[in-house]
């Protein structure tokens, strides 16, 4: 029995990778060094390589008999714009910039098993490796479908996963319906007549108008969205004055902020209601409201029989009951483009315990390293079962 034998994925030189990724990480439509190793990783184990797809994405192509059913499984590769504060020795080199959501550990796992699926060729069809760019908010799946993905590599179904601190390392989750909220951004801006600060009567005072938008935002899906629908609208950033001259009232208010929602209805409703919110409070105060809505990304919304596959890969994974009541996230995943292109399953697979509470986008956050085994095998035993 060969070393391999014993280390079918390759761990120890997966976990030695992994943390190479972290100490590296590169921030979306910049991961360079991250899509050369993952191409050089995969040229090794004799994987067809595309490159190019989203800018830095990588595709592997791996064909095995006579099936005729394809499917894509997709890793996120890149890093967030925040610093890391914890004492790790294989901590963020990289100023401002850290893997905070566990992309270095996605795409450690999917390596493992198109590495190990190269060796075995325990199955017959067509799988397509996907490396994705920029999932945190810049677009990275809606550029790889642009660049002609689906059309280049079509498949029957694609498949997704994400870690999730709090479930074991051994355990999945899968649920059909909705996973993740869309994610859009909306912003205000209130346009008065500013004036000096002693004087309000001989303005149009923006300040006021953004202050009574603020306290009457949580109204939207407090009492006007249904509420057996789940739905947030926070707002997350304002600006106007200068702390400089605190006798002045300004001109304009900038407020922005988030909306999520799981259906298309309630998703339309925000963008609509907000609006009116505005420009209502506007009105109020004589003055004008200046109103957008940028749709981001949609929900992520599983298919049920793509799930149901899912879900006896977990099991198989796992060895252990898989959670199929898990509750559906407030965060966003562009993994929805692929779900919205062709039949979608995300799933969930456990991260252990959120040591010292530092759970996703948190800056003392790490990937836990004995989840990559649990990964690996779904992978793998999702390919096998879908490609007998």
């Amino acid at each position: 029995m060969t070393a391999r034998d014993n280390d079918p994925f390759e761990i120890d030189t997966m976990i030695a990778l992994r943390r190479d990724l972290h100490a590296h990480p590169e921030l979306g439509f910049e991961e360079v060094r991250t899509s050369d190793i993952v191409a050089a990783q995969l040229a090794q184990a004799g994987i067809e390589v595309h490159r190019g797809l989203g800018k830095t994405g990588v595709v592997g192509t791996l064909r095995v008999g006579d099936g005729g059913r394809a499917i894509a499984l997709r890793a996120d590769m890149d890093a967030l714009a925040m610093p890391e504060l914890s004492e790790l020795p294989y901590k963020s080199v990289v100023a401002n910039t850290m893997h905070a959501c566990g992309h270095d550990g996605h795409t450690v796992m999917l390596l493992a098993a198109a590495r190990h699926l190269a060796r075995t060729r325990k199955f017959s069809g067509t799988v397509h490796f996907v490396f994705q760019p920029a999932e945190e908010g810049r677009g990275g799946a809606r550029a790889m479908i642009a660049d002609g993905l689906f059309e280049r590599f079509p498949v029957d179904a694609a498949y997704g996963l994400h870690n999730m601190p709090g479930l074991a390392v051994d355990e999945m989750a899968v649920v059909a319906g909705p996973q993740l909220a869309s994610s859009d951004s909306w912003e205000v801006t209130f346009h008065g007549v500013g004036t000096h600060g002693a004087k309000p009567h001989l303005g149009r005072d923006a300040m006021t108008a953004a202050a009574h938008f603020l306290s009457m935002i949580h109204t939207v899906v407090a009492r006007r969205v249904d509420p057996l629908q789940p739905a947030v609208v926070s707002a997350c950033a304002i600006a106007g004055g200068d702390f400089r001259a605190l006798n002045v009232i300004p001109d304009d208010v900038r407020i922005g902020g988030t909306a999520r929602a799981y259906t298309p209805a309630v998703r339309d409703q925000l963008e609509s209601e907000i609006g009116q919110l505005a420009q209502g409070v506007a009105a109020t105060f004589g003055i004008t409201a200046e109103y957008s809505f940028l749709r981001r990304i949609p929900p992520v919304v599983n298919d049920v029989d793509t799930t149901r596959r899912a879900l006896a890969a977990a099991q198989v994974a796992t060895g252990r009951p898989v959670v199929t009541d898990f509750p559906p996230s407030t965060a966003g995943d562009d993994f929805a483009f692929f779900g919205a292109a062709v039949p979608g399953c995300y799933v969930w697979l456990g991260n252990g315990p959120a040591v010292d509470g530092a759970l996703h986008h948190n800056s003392r956050y790490d990937f836990n390293d004995e989840a990559i085994l649990t990964g690996a095998r779904f992978w793998t035993a999702l390919v096998e079962q879908e490609l007998r």
